[in-house]
């Protein structure tokens, strides 16, 4: 069985979604199997080792000029593979161009009207590839957005397409009329071509069932798993006291954006820090900051060191893959309240398998995930009382709070590694093949 997974690269942002595709892609290679993982848009950024293949398709370069210009979509071959290059895309991912909704609602319809948008000769492009050169049994998709090309390339290729959706409804609900329910009607009409959907939680299968009008029967639920072995060795945290010192110690490890809920829990932090025992309570903050919410971090860090010490707060900033680990170590309890329904929750299962327990929101998939694994409790979205009541406790209880990282870590390490992730994936791709 031959596998081609399309991952979307994301301009150079560390992407929950990338990091997974490509732990996901190399794993099912360390058990023999053949992928290729391709990147589309940008090349990915990952803090593993990364396995995509150097051919960018639908590069970003390309996919701007088409929409915007018209003279862009009759460019000779050679010239817009010249522009797919992956040093050219970087250099242009660099500079941070102002996309507004309004255009980015038209290019979003554009793409997933695949052979009929104008990124017509993209499709062509890679609808050749595919059929020409690799020959792919199966086709994987890592967003129902980028799947508008799945008809033009059943057309020349006899192949099963699944689509893993993992935010798709997120992206959908920011765009603007009439985009919105444009991107939508081309969604469902593309489900016909789909051959099933891959998800994380039962949630999102049913939340997805849901907006796309599509039965239960295509969809498959596939636990999120990641490197969770060198989590667990890189970190030891069983013999390594819980923090540096006798601080009571709190981490935040995802993007700073408002969707993270990071003045979530900011404001809980403050109130924790009045509770009796919280003085010693000290907030480690670190993740990707994107220049559109520089200010929005900026703001609350100041506010953070105004209302609870200087001493108290931590910004350490985007982690290298070592860094992580030594972060994670540094932790008595990881909390990201996010103010979306979380459909995979990458970095809670990154601090469970380093055995740091944590305080998540009781939606999307943090219920099912906490349900399965232990190693936290859940507090009421958007509610930085209820949270700070619950970090309270995790921290009043050091022991039994290292205790539950310690037991959820071990149920990690079993059921969602990156081998276990791999063979659950690889047996339902052979599923929908034979």
């Amino acid at each position: 069985m031959k596998i081609a997974y399309l991952t979307s690269g994301a301009a150079g942002m560390l992407c929950g979604s990338c990091l997974h595709d490509n732990t996901l892609a190399r794993e099912m290679i360390a058990l023999g199997a053949d992928v290729q993982l391709v990147p589309l848009y940008t090349p990915i950024r990952t803090d593993e080792i990364d396995v995509s293949q150097k051919p960018v398709f639908f590069g970003g370069i390309n996919v701007y000029l088409q929409q915007h210009f018209p003279l862009a979509r009759h460019l000779p071959r050679w010239l817009t593979r010249w522009l797919d290059q992956p040093w050219i895309i970087r250099l242009a991912s660099q500079r941070s161009i102002q996309i507004s909704a309004r255009e980015l609602g038209s290019l979003t319809v554009s793409m997933l009207r695949g052979a009929e948008g104008f990124q017509a000769q993209e499709v062509e492009r890679l609808a050749d590839w595919l059929s020409g050169d690799l020959k792919p049994d199966v086709l994987v998709f890592s967003n129902m957005l980028t799947a508008g090309c799945v008809p033009a390339i059943k057309a020349k290729l006899p192949v099963k397409v699944l689509v893993t959706l993992q935010g798709d409804d997120i992206f959908l609900q920011d765009l603007v009329a009439p985009y919105q329910q444009q991107a939508l009607d081309e969604m469902r009409r593309l489900c016909s071509s789909i051959d099933g959907f891959l998800v994380h939680s039962d949630y999102y299968a049913r939340h997805m069932q849901e907006i796309l009008q599509v039965g239960a029967e295509k969809f498959r639920v596939q636990p999120l798993g990641i490197d969770a072995k060198e989590l667990a060795d890189g970190t030891k945290h069983a013999d390594v006291p819980l923090a540096a010192s006798d601080d009571l110690t709190i981490g935040y490890l995802a993007r700073l954006a408002p969707e993270k809920g990071l003045h979530v829990l900011a404001d809980a932090f403050v109130l924790l820090k009045k509770m009796p025992g919280m003085e010693r309570a000290r907030l480690r903050i670190a993740g990707w900051l994107g220049k559109q919410h520089e200010a929005y971090a900026t703001k609350i860090i100041a506010r953070l060191q105004a209302e609870t010490g200087a001493a108290s707060i931590d910004h350490v900033g985007e982690v290298s893959r070592q860094e992580k680990l030594a972060f994670l170590r540094s932790l008595d309890v990881l909390s990201v309240p996010t103010t979306y329904r979380e459909p995979k929750g990458l970095f809670a299962l990154e601090a469970l398998a380093a055995g740091v327990p944590v305080v998540l929101p009781e939606h999307g998939a943090f219920p099912e995930m906490i349900g399965a694994l232990g190693g936290g409790s859940l507090c009421r979205p958007n509610d930085p009382q209820h949270l700070a009541e619950k970090l309270a406790e995790m921290l009043r209880n050091r022991e039994a709070a290292r205790a539950m990282g310690r037991d959820a870590q071990a149920r990690v390490l079993v059921s969602r590694s990156g081998p276990a992730m791999a063979s659950a994936t690889l047996a339902v791709l052979r599923e929908f093949v034979s």
